[in-house]
């Protein structure tokens, strides 16, 4: 089978999940001494505009629904956020930052800082709008089984239909190829 793919297509492909993977490993590191992980921070973003339902949140920042539930437990568990069921609706519950998760999200955003670049020749703001419109042009729901992020804490090898562990799942559950040519 041959692919059509443009070869420049092809490296930038490569480029974004390396850049992905370097960054992610810096986050990381950044947010380790508050306690948190990306994953619980980006729910938390999500939160700080005003409360949302499970649903809604899950939406928002693009990830699977029972994927944040987990993430959700363990913010409810060290105070950062408050889940309370809706009297509209039993079945929904309203997600809300606390104070605790306000103050958290602030701390993992001052720590967060240290993981990116300082190179006043990027063009961030280029580089921004061209990821908005990557990710725009990417459809929603055409894999399902991939998410944005996954705690690190709980990854694990994504299985093909046939039940064998896919190369990219295996690449991405051992923190993938470290070379860094695209």
């Amino acid at each position: 089978m041959t692919s059509n793919l443009d070869p420049d297509a092809r490296n930038s492909y490569r480029l974004i999940t390396l850049a992905a993977r370097l960054v992610q490993r810096r986050q990381d590191d950044a947010l380790a001494h508050l306690g948190l992980t990306r994953a619980a921070v980006i729910a938390l973003e999500g939160l700080a505009g005003g409360p949302l339902n499970q649903e809604q949140l899950a939406e928002a920042i693009r990830v699977q629904s029972q994927t944040l539930g987990r993430i959700l437990t363990r913010l409810e568990a060290t105070g950062h956020i408050t889940r309370t069921r809706q009297q509209s609706d039993r079945r929904q519950l309203k997600v809300e930052l606390t104070e605790a998760g306000a103050a958290a999200l602030e701390a993992a955003r001052d720590a967060e800082i240290n993981a990116y670049p300082d190179d006043p020749s990027i063009a961030w703001k280029v580089l921004q709008d061209e990821l908005t419109k990557f990710i725009s042009a990417l459809p929603v729901g055409r894999h399902p089984e991939v998410v944005p992020f996954v705690a690190p804490d709980h990854r694990s090898p994504r299985r093909t239909h046939h039940g064998r562990t896919s190369r990219r799942a295996t690449d991405e559950h051992s923190g993938g190829n470290q070379n860094p040519q695209p």
